[in-house]
């Protein structure tokens, strides 16, 4: 076993370096590991440049510091104090440094999922690190990860921002965040990874892993549910905007039964939308008690909307169907040879029992008053409130862009397309595809104001707007959030309001520009091109107006 050297920058916390130091020797001596710690102060000249090729070292302090680079591990003074016997088990045994594998993920399966992958190969590769990402993304799981890769890896690293089935990971050390930190520091997430993973109990494939899953907020089940909705609301959307563009406003009517466009109603309308709710309901008891949630969720989803309850109904129906389900398994207890038939037929039956009947005698009606009223007020807008509606749906597009503000209103706009309302949805489209949009503009007409790196990366935000991806501008609002954040949210709002002010109706909840083009897809296309540019153009000129120069062009 090679001897571990362990270095602690004090940075003006002597205090807590010495007791850092205390702290991995009494934490290697508890695992029979030879380690020599060292306290280096401000003021000490130590180098340590004669350190022996036998020798793992664990460097504790800043990332600038020379010697952080030559380090087999480097970790915080924080991290240190938090888990000692965590900081000496990280340096590999054998090789000087653990392998890690990840998983990426986002409600919809598009920027954020591929940005945290990126954040993370970056941060491994500053710290050394071999690691395996496996992006589910929206055509799947991208670059899988194999059996032998899991068993191989010290560390699974979820960075998700919905729900992932985490069976295969029994008896690995797991870490569940979501994709933000990946995004904006790769390798401090991977730092906590390393000091703050849990072992994942159960058995790989376990026919029910609820029982062990860390438990995840409500704001990740429903974009869970968003995210298996989409598809639905996608296919749908367009399926009825060919049928309108094929037969007419009346591809429904009796008079055009047999024609193709009446067809694609039906698979539309009739079968597309109508498993809008019952996915959403399904997926979100689904992300709260895993496989046996599915049945109960999507049982309450019909029931929702056979009531009438909509989008709404739905979300009421996936939790009650999730976390009922959730608490009965819990509470059943079986003999050991009866245990395999709670998540295939206990829970499944109970559970849609217990939604099935709160739905229908207890909350679908009062749900259903409630959508009536919010679908028949959305539709009755005119004048200002229209524009007030439109404001605020665009400056929470482009608050933080792609992150819980964004899905929010984003969420809220494609549930109404259930429900016949499409005018939230041209206004949340429209916001969301200004803030790239803006900022490539700006890189063009503003040169100077941005560095030969972001002029470059102008190009790719503005393909990326083009398309609907808000994730575009991220990198230049990190940069300098107080400056370029107002400025998005302004474009947006103003998108949004022109948007809400014309009446422009949308039935597709993604594509960008690339599904304007289809009949029937969007309503007052010139006016909705309008709103597109005029928010551009807002966006454009105040980040011009406000950004400082940078210090070398």
């Amino acid at each position: 076993m090679r001897k571990l050297f362990a270095v602690i920058d004090a940075g003006g916390r002597e205090v807590q370096a010495l007791l850092a130091a205390e702290a991995l020797r009494k934490a290697a001596r508890t695992q029979g590991r030879p380690i020599e710690v060292a306290v280096r102060r401000p003021t000490d000249a130590q180098t340590f440049d004669a350190l022996g090729e036998d020798l793992v070292l664990l460097f504790v302090g800043g990332e600038d510091d020379p010697l952080a680079a030559r380090a087999d591990w480097r970790l915080s003074l924080d991290n240190v104090l938090a888990d000692p016997q965590a900081a000496i088990h990280q340096p590999d045994q054998g090789s000087a440094r653990p392998h890690i594998v990840a998983i990426t993920s986002c409600p919809t399966g598009i920027a954020h999922t591929f940005m945290a992958a990126e954040g993370l190969t970056e941060g491994a590769r500053q710290l050394g690190c071999p690691i395996r990402i496996e992006t589910q993304g929206s055509v799947g799981a991208g670059n899988p990860l194999t059996a032998e890769e899991i068993a191989q890896a010290e560390v699974v690293l979820i960075a998700a921002d919905r729900e992932v089935d985490r069976s295969r990971f029994a008896g690995k050390r797991v870490f569940i965040s979501n994709t933000k930190p990946a995004i904006t520091g790769g390798a401090a997430l991977i730092e906590r990874a390393l000091a703050e993973a849990q072992m994942q109990g159960g058995e790989p494939s376990s026919a029910a892993p609820a029982a062990v899953k860390e438990r995840a907020g409500p704001y990740k089940h429903l974009m869970t549910g968003v995210s298996f909705m989409l598809p639905f609301v996608v296919a749908g959307g367009l399926l009825i905007a060919l049928a309108f563009a094929l037969g007419g406003i009346h591809a429904n009517d009796d008079a055009a039964a047999g024609t193709l466009a009446h067809a694609l109603f039906q698979i539309g309308a009739k079968a597309g939308f109508a498993l809008m709710v019952p996915a959403l309901a399904g997926y979100i008891a689904y992300s709260v008690a895993d496989r046996p949630g599915i049945a109960p969720g999507m049982i309450g989803g019909m029931i929702a909307s056979s009531l009438g309850a909509g989008f709404l109904g739905g979300i009421v129906a996936g939790f009650i169907a999730g976390y009922g389900v959730d608490g009965l398994n819990r509470l059943i207890r079986l003999p050991k040879n009866l245990t395999g038939l709670k998540p295939v037929l206990i829970l499944p039956l109970l559970g849609s029992l217990l939604t099935g009947l709160v739905m229908i005698y207890a909350v679908g009606a009062p749900v259903a008053a409630a959508l009536a009223f919010l679908t028949e007020w959305l539709r009755s807008m005119q004048g200002s409130s229209a524009i007030l509606l439109g404001v605020i749906l665009g400056a929470m597009s482009a608050f933080d862009m792609g992150g819980p503000v964004n899905k929010a209103g984003y969420a809220f706009s494609v549930g109404l397309v259930s429900n016949q309302v499409y005018t939230p949805m041209a206004a949340t489209m429209a916001a969301g595809m200004v803030p790239p949009l803006g900022i490539a503009l700006a890189t063009f007409l503003f040169r100077s104001r941005f560095s030969a790196e972001e002029r470059e990366a102008g190009g790719a935000a503005g393909v990326l707007g083009l398309a609907f991806i808000t994730e575009g501008a991220i990198p230049f609002a990190a940069r300098d959030p107080l400056r370029v954040i107002p400025s998005l949210m302004a474009g947006s709002a103003v998108a949004g309001a022109i948007s809400m002010a014309f009446g422009v109706e949308l039935k597709v909840p993604h594509g960008g520009i690339f599904v304007l083009p289809i009949p029937g897809a969007v309503t007052h296309l010139a006016a909705y091109a309008l709103a597109i540019v005029a928010g551009t153009l807002v966006t454009a000129l105040l980040v011009g107006l406000l950004k400082r120069r940078p210090a070398a062009v």
